[in-house]
């Protein structure tokens, strides 16, 4: 299985502004986009995942800790799998990761923060959408 990562974006500053970037990202494979508000910072999007689909998340305005499990069994998962977590922000164009075979919980951190996702498959190509209730999966905060 393919483990998640953070591709490292940056930023410039001149007299003219700023640029945010990230020149190692690979868009080649993003078939849709679509973005995530939060309606506040206490609410968590837990925890939804695709065992085929792949996603991509980059932050275009605040920030976010998004929190990733690799599912063992997609029927009955192990409640007690371990959670990486991920600090995400505005500051620069980091994209996180997310290969098939995960779930995330998606929580702002910052009030009106914004998440870029992206995604490898047009919705309704294939049926691969697993959701699991809140607090399914034992808490580490």
């Amino acid at each position: 299985m393919n483990l998640p990562k953070l591709i490292e974006g940056g930023t410039h500053k001149d007299q003219r502004g700023e640029i945010c970037f990230n020149n190692s990202f690979d868009g080649s494979q993003i078939k849709r986009i679509y973005s995530i508000t939060n309606s506040d910072t206490k609410l968590k999007r837990e925890w939804q995942g695709h065992k085929i689909e792949q996603r991509w998340f980059s932050v275009v305005a605040g920030s976010f800790r998004i929190k990733v499990i690799a599912i063992d069994n997609w029927e009955a998962p192990t409640r007690d799998l371990e959670q990486k977590v991920y600090l995400v922000s505005e500051e620069k164009l980091d994209i996180l990761h997310l290969p098939s075979g995960y779930v995330s919980s998606i929580q702002a951190l910052k009030p009106n923060s914004k998440l870029l996702v992206m995604a490898d498959y047009m919705i309704n190509e294939i049926e691969d959408e697993y959701r699991y209730e809140t607090g399914y999966f034992t808490q580490e905060d």
